[in-house]
């Protein structure tokens, strides 16, 4: 088969996911192609640089905006042409945004010969949406349109199966549930460093992580005794949260760390926190219980799912 995933920031668990799958699916001997923004970071680089010789339909980069807008309309049409120059099989799209552009392309190319297989799954994405009384139910009927040009949905966590039934409907196409995994290699004891903090946190600084709480339980933690913690990751809310620090009286507690790849970051702290408000099924999870680290999570998405 030949198959192109569609994602739009690749950052994060959704990133994990999509590189996973489509390693195991280049070993299994298919044809396999990652479209994506263009922008990310160093380790963003270093990711597809390890992938791309298992990728026989390459790592294509694209300008995919945050928010829904014009931009839309052209990045959906390079999916379209992308996907047909390539001519797939199957089309995967990731999160909400990749999702869409995945279905409409699919949509696009449905009157075509060997018109592709058209698969999805949220991420969260759409599931966590709080956009107001009004954007909110317009992109979830969105969803619920898009969902005719969907032959497949593939959910990581039975959470957000249930979330997609209450918030966008009862699914009218084939779906399933299949949980994120980790591999032998995440199941190596990591040994904290001679300078590891009491806590650490690894992930994307934006509110929807929780790193505001974190700094506030700290800062109320310190006034009974000493106590020290590393944040790792970067993202659109860092320096707001930097700012906090420093107004809450952390700045000598409290370290910054910018994006590190989990493993290599795991040794910086010796009790791993995860205090998000929103999830689905983390994989800093899996891969912080694989790596032998204590840790503190809220009990969100499909984190009980992984208990």
């Amino acid at each position: 088969m030949r198959i192109l995933h569609v994602l739009r920031a690749p950052v994060g668990g959704l990133f994990r996911h999509v590189l996973d799958l489509a390693a195991e699916q280049a070993h299994a001997g298919c044809d396999v192609g990652i479209l994506a923004d263009s922008k990310g970071d160093r380790l963003t680089a270093d990711k597809f640089a390890a992938v791309a010789p298992l990728l026989s339909l390459g790592v294509t980069r694209i300008a995919i905006p945050h928010q829904p807008g014009l931009g839309d309309i052209a990045a959906a049409r390079a999916v379209m042409r992308h996907a047909k120059r390539l001519n797939v099989d199957v089309l995967h799209g990731h999160g909400a945004k990749g999702g869409a552009y995945a279905r409409l392309a699919g949509a696009a190319l449905k009157l075509s010969p060997n018109a592709p297989k058209i698969f999805y799954t949220p991420h969260g994405g759409s599931l966590h949406l709080d956009a107001g009384p009004i954007a909110s139910p317009v992109l979830l009927g969105f969803e619920r349109l898009l969902e005719r040009a969907t032959d497949g949905l593939i959910f990581e966590s039975r959470f957000a199966a249930n979330a997609y039934s209450k918030r966008i409907g009862e699914p009218r196409v084939t779906s399933r549930v299949i949980h994120n995994g980790v591999g032998p290699d995440d199941f190596v004891s990591v040994t904290p460093a001679s300078d590891a903090t009491d806590l650490l946190f690894v992930g994307e600084l934006r509110e929807l992580k929780g790193v505001h709480i974190f700094l506030d339980a700290i800062a109320d933690i310190s006034k009974r005794r000493p106590i020290t913690a590393t944040i790792v990751g970067g993202g659109p809310d860092a320096a707001r949260i930097k700012a906090q620090a420093d107004d809450l009286g952390l700045t000598s507690s409290v370290r910054f760390i910018g994006p590190t790849a989990a493993r290599e970051a795991f040794s910086f702290g010796r009790l791993f926190v995860m205090p998000s408000l929103k999830e689905s099924f983390p994989y800093v999870v899996l891969e912080a219980a694989a790596a032998g680290l204590p840790l503190i999570a809220t009990s969100v998405g499909g984190v009980p799912e992984i208990v």
